[in-house]
């Protein structure tokens, strides 16, 4: 059985060149495409992981995380920022949160690979 991931990113762009780079690399992969429809899919599915982009059209990525780490279901998913947003300008806020890290997009496949994994075995 192969982990799932959660990407919610609104650029169609960004999250299908992801998208692949995951599925490349075994992930089975959810897509959303806003901060209430992350929430939603992450409630129905529970993935393992989520890449979460911060500039969402309906909700930011922090407050759709935190509405995430609300839910005792899906509380002890690692969500990573993975954002053009400046680190300096909104780490604190992500990890506030409840997000365990912070990427710069775009990330390549072995920093996605490596980062899934670090929070992965955090988690077990």
């Amino acid at each position: 059985m192969s982990l799932k991931v959660l990407i919610v990113e609104d650029h169609k762009e960004s999250r299908e060149i992801l998208a692949i780079q995951l599925r490349r690399l075994g992930y089975e992969v959810i897509e959303a495409v806003g901060g209430e429809q992350g929430i939603e899919k992450a409630l129905v599915h529970v993935p393992d992981f989520i890449f979460m982009d911060l500039g969402l059209p309906d909700i930011s990525g922090i407050k759709a995380a935190a509405k995430i780490k609300e839910d005792p279901k899906t509380a002890e998913i690692p969500i990573v920022a993975l954002t053009a947003w400046s680190e300096r300008d909104f780490k604190a806020e992500v990890l506030k949160a409840g997000m365990v890290a912070y990427l710069g997009k775009p990330a390549s496949p072995e920093v996605l690979k490596a980062t899934i994994e670090r929070f992965l075995k955090t988690k077990s």
